[in-house]
């Protein structure tokens, strides 16, 4: 995918692209962790021909990879980053972007003199609930060190995983951090319905996790101690030799 906007940059020229937008780890379609040195390609692309590079970060925002953005976790800097669902622990909507010094004083300065804000808005703008709600989450991800719990669970939460990798429905299993996909085999002409049967049957086995398809996205808690982790996976085994 990079060698394709290497080869559209030089085709049509940098100048007509804006921007890249990419999730630093591909969430919904399962969990899809980039090839190694994907991210610093894109990075160095993007330089050469003057595109903004936007990570979409509300899955991976947050501790999700032991870091607080995922940015960090691959040392790559994007122009842009956007976040949500972390930054208030889902407890209410509410999102945010954040942006290089540049773009920022680019946006500032072509307002007006005497104006007070970047007047953008919408209806619920800044919310005093979803505001109040980030506020907590922020200063409980500071006090309970629960970034640093994300990266020092992982290799347990990973191994366990793993440990699924012998079941013979099991199509592939890939992770970081605390987020894993379980990929399993698709019913021939069929695509989506082994996942739909998959996540029923784990929640008549106690455990309710999202499929996407034929795709598992398991990202446990922060607070989850170890016999959290081995309850979930014993129940996705169960369930992956019951179908």
């Amino acid at each position: 995918l990079a060698n394709d906007l290497q080869r559209h940059c030089e085709t049509y020229s940098g100048s007509t692209s804006a921007a890249v937008f990419v999730e630093p780890v591909a969430g919904s379609t399962g969990t899809l962790v980039p090839p190694k040195g994907y991210l610093e390609r894109l990075r160095q692309i993007c330089d050469q021909h003057g595109i903004l590079l936007v990570f979409d970060e509300v899955i991976t925002g947050f501790g999700r990879l032991g870091q607080p953005f995922a940015s960090q976790a691959f040392d790559v800097m994007p122009d842009i980053i956007t976040m949500a669902k972390a930054l208030t622990n889902g407890a209410i909507p509410m999102g945010a972007v954040s942006v290089r010094d540049e773009i920022y004083e680019t946006v500032t300065q072509a307002a007006p003199e005497e104006a007070i804000e970047f007047f953008h808005g919408y209806t619920y703008s800044a919310h005093p609930a979803a505001c109040a709600a980030g506020l907590a989450t922020l200063q409980i991800y500071e006090d309970e060190q629960l970034f640093e719990r994300s990266a020092e669970m992982s290799e347990y939460f990973l191994d366990a995983i793993w440990s699924l990798k012998d079941i013979p429905v099991v199509r592939d299993l890939r992770g970081i951090g605390m987020l894993a996909g379980v990929e399993v085999f698709p019913i021939e002409g069929k695509p989506g319905i082994r996942g739909n049967g998959l996540q029923k049957s784990m929640f008549w086995n106690g455990c309710h996790v999202k499929w996407t398809g034929d795709s598992a996205i398991i990202a446990p808690s922060f607070v989850a101690e170890r016999q959290h982790i081995d309850e979930i996976v014993d129940c996705l085994r169960r369930s992956l030799q019951e179908i």
